[in-house]
Parts: C-alpha cells; sequence; structure tokens
C-alpha cells in the first residue's frame, strides 16, 4: 500500500498469475506456437531462461536493475524453487496472500467499473479473475471486464492500437473551458459551453468506496479523474483544473443559480486537494507520498523509471494551488487557514525545486517548456511578484534564451531522458526546431 498505485496495480496481478503457476495450453494452440516463432529469434524450447532474467536490450534499459534487486531475484528464485515446495507453513501463508490478492484484484475491477488503472492491470486482471473462476468465461466478474476492453482501443493510420489510458478526456475538457471563458468565447458558443459544464458535472466523482482504507484507496469524493466517471482514480491536478472549470464557468451568465454545482461539491474537491498535500510542500499524482526513496533499489522495471512511489511535481503543485486560489476567490471562507497554509507550502516547493537555469523539470509533458510553464504560473498565483521575484525572472530568462530564431520554440522528448534541454530543438519533429505545443506553452508562461 505505500508503493505508487500504478506500479502497485501492475504487480498485483503479475504475482497471482506468478504464484498460481498458470500455464496456456500452448502445445495444443496454433495461435501461442505461432506467436512462440514470431517473438523469438531461437527456438523457444532451447532458450536457457535462468541465464536471461536480468536480460534487457540496451536501447530499453532507462532505469538499470540495482545490484540488490539483481540479489533479490536470484535469491527469489532459488526461495520458489527448493524452499516454498519443501515448507507446508510457507505454502499455507503464500495461500492466505492470494486470498488476499484475489479479492483486492476484484475489489479494483468493481471500484473502477472493469476499466481499472490502466491497460496493463485491466488484462492481468481479466486474466486473474479468469483463472480464479477455474479458467470459466462466463463468470460476471469476467464478462463484465470484455466491454471495458474497448476503452483502450483505437484505430490509427497503421492499424489497432492500445493507448495507455482510457483517455485524456476530463483533462482535456478542463484546459478547453478555461480557454474558452478566458477568450470571452462562452457568450458566443453557448451550447457548447453548458455541454463543457454537464460534462464535469456528471464527472465528479460522487461517492467514496466501501473499504476504502482497506485497499489502500485515498479519498475519491469530490475529485476530478483525468478520463471519465466510469474509471473512478481522482488525481490531485486533475481535480484542480476540473474545479478551475468550474469555477471559470459560475464566473459566467450561462450556468443559472439554480442548476450549478453545490459549495458542498467544490469543498468535497478542496478536501481532496488538501489530503492530497504532502509533508514536503508539494502535491503528488494519485495519492500522498507513503514510500520512501530507497524503494527505487527494488524498481524491476528497466524502462520506466521513479515509479515505486508517489512523488510531488511542479505541474500537480501547480495546479493545486491556483486551484485554492480561484477556490477562495468563491468561498473565501471555507477552511481557509488550512488552504492559505497549503498555497503558501507549494510557493515554497516550486521555489526549491527551480533548477539553476531558471527551469523546472516537467514529468507530465515535453519537458523543461511544459514544467517552467507551470512553475510561472503556480509562483504568481501565490502571490510571488513577476516584476521582482528572482524565481520568475530567472524562469522567464530561461524561457527567452530558448527562443528559436523563427519566434518559436521546441523541445524534443530526450529533455525527458537526459533531464537536459536538447541542442537541436525539436529534432524532426518541429519547424526549424520549433514546435506548436512548446511555442504555446512558452507564451503562457510569458503571459503569466
Amino acid at each position: 500500500g505505500k508503493m505508487w498505485c500504478h506500479a502497485r496495480m501492475v504487480y498485483l496481478p503479475m504475482c497471482y498469475v506468478y504464484c498460481k503457476r498458470f500455464k496456456a495450453d500452448v502445445e495444443n494452440d496454433p495461435l501461442l506456437q505461432s506467436l512462440r516463432r514470431e517473438l523469438f529469434k531461437e527456438d523457444y524450447n532451447t532458450i536457457d531462461w535462468n541465464s536471461t532474467r536480468q536480460l534487457c536490450c540496451e536501447i530499453d534499459t532507462y532505469s538499470p536493475l540495482a545490484p540488490v534487486m539483481k540479489v533479490a531475484q536470484d535469491f527469489l528464485s532459488i526461495y520458489e524453487r527448493y524452499i516454498l515446495p519443501n515448507c507446508a507453513p510457507l505454502r499455507s501463508l503464500r495461500q492466505k496472500a492470494l486470498d488476499f490478492v484475489i479479492e483486492y484484484i476484484h475489489a479494483e475491477d468493481k471500484q473502477t467499473n472493469y476499466v481499472d488503472i490502466g491497460p496493463v492491470n485491466k488484462a492481468l486482471n481479466m486474466l486473474s479473475v479468469w483463472i480464479d473462476a477455474g479458467m470459466n468465461s462466463k463468470t460476471e466478474a469476467f464478462q463484465r471486464h470484455i466491454p471495458r476492453i474497448d476503452d483502450y482501443l483505437w484505430v490509427a493510420e497503421d492499424g489497432m492500437k492500445m493507448q495507455g489510458y482510457n483517455g485524456s478526456q476530463c483533462w482535456d475538457t478542463s484546459f478547453a473551458v478555461q480557454a474558452i471563458v478566458e477568450g470571452g468565447l462562452s457568450e458566443e458558443f453557448p451550447e457548447c459551453t453548458k455541454k463543457i459544464y454537464s460534462y464535469l458535472d456528471r464527472t465528479q466523482i460522487a461517492t467514496d468506496e466501501d473499504n476504502r482504507e482497506y485497499y489502500y484507496r485515498h479519498v475519491s469524493k469530490g475529485g476530478w479523474p483525468f478520463s471519465t466517471a466510469a474509471h473512478g482514480w481522482p488525481i490531485s491536478d486533475c481535480t484542480a483544473e476540473g474545479l478551475k472549470g468550474v469555477l471559470a464557468l459560475h464566473k459566467t451568465s450561462l450556468i443559472s443559480p439554480r442548476h450549478r454545482i453545490s459549495d458542498e461539491r467544490l469543498q468535497d474537491a478542496v478536501n481532496v486537494i488538501l489530503t492530497l498535500h504532502n509533508e514536503d510542500g508539494g502535491w503528488a499524482t494519485y495519492e500522498n507520498n507513503r514510500g520512501y526513496g530507497w524503494y527505487e533499489m527494488f524498481n524491476p522495471s528497466e524502462v520506466f523509471g521513479d515509479i515505486m512511489i508517489d512523488y510531488s511535481y511542479v505541474e500537480c503543485t501547480s495546479a493545486c494551488i491556483t486551484a485554492l486560489v480561484g477556490f477562495t476567490q468563491a468561498l473565501p471562507t471555507h477552511r481557509s487557514a488550512e488552504v492559505l497554509n497549503a498555497i503558501q507550502a507549494g510557493r515554497h516547493f516550486l521555489k526549491s525545486i527551480q533548477r539553476a537555469d531558471g527551469s523546472w523539470y516537467g514529468s507530465w509533458g515535453v519537458c523543461f517548456t511544459y514544467g517552467t510553464w507551470f512553475g510561472i504560473e503556480g509562483l504568481i498565483a501565490a502571490g510571488e511578484d513577476p516584476t521582482t521575484s528572482e524565481n520568475i525572472l530567472r524562469a522567464t530568462q530561461f524561457l527567452l534564451k530558448k527562443q528559436n530564431v523563427n519566434g518559436g520554440w521546441g523541445e524534443s522528448y530526450m529533455s525527458c531522458v537526459n533531464k537536459a534541454y536538447p541542442g537541436d530543438g525539436t529534432g524532426p519533429f518541429g519547424e526549424d526546431n520549433s514546435g506548436v505545443v512548446q511555442t504555446a506553452w512558452a507564451l503562457l508562461g510569458l503571459l503569466a
């Protein structure tokens, strides 16, 4: 329960399938046989799996296994093969653990309407409930999984793809409506604006789950998700941007007081934001930071870094600060001291993680342009004077130095990999090293 929820929810069904020693009947299935021939360069039956335990393609090794993890994997291989089979108390303990694991998997399925937190645990949860039912596909749990597969699928120009989430609908809509209102366009497009409000109204999570704490779930009631209400996992910055979208529409004449989201529901949203506030002053994603940095030594995934615990981020922190500031303007008496303290703690956190060159490393977009836009907006909302603040001046100088000759900004994904601004701008993804997205982010920061 102290791990980051995305890692936790993936390793949960992985451990179930492994510990149940599930094996498909590959020998009698021509499709699985053909997959083996396609996926492996050598004959599958000749592979020495012990020797490949820690093998990873060099281009995929973003976060190499720590030495302690390599030792742990070697020990666990011996444990599984020789110690566990010969120790009845350990086998009994494992069975109790697996009973909890499959119970937890069923709870995650129900809490997310069988969408699950992401596509990997969705597929593995499906497999787990099928194994749990004695490989019976007629059970209600398995059947309810099937219609939710489509949530993750889309047809691209070169065929069927599975996306990494069931969409970004609420996130995109929240930003879109803020832009519409700020641009003075809400009155010109009343039908569009009202539909957006209706969507945000329906997408706010209305209740907390039963046995929430038993399954390590954070408070949900009042939050907004990244995608849809069915998904059921609220996130700090998605809740913040959803709240900002609603507050922006309340400033227009289009939403009558009788049809507005109630003050109590806005307060529920703020409660989610405040309960997600970390001790370091910043905000993480789905949950508070529950664990410790040394957990990363046990990260078994070479392709992802910093996934074992939830961290505070510039983007989440800035979004929460700006939402709390907007909320205080609408409902100034609700938990006013707590809200003010949270805003100022967030302000100090943003200052503490600003880099020497004035930028912020963005973790959820590419990358320094994105993070710096959020950093600037968060500090100004928290009370920094843009004309005198050293942090703001350094941030704007960073953006101005990165402007290209053609007036735009560009940044390739290599910023995220190397944690340094790339010298070639967007690389092959822009026009003369500039791209429209990074240019927009830089302008938003400078406009602020």
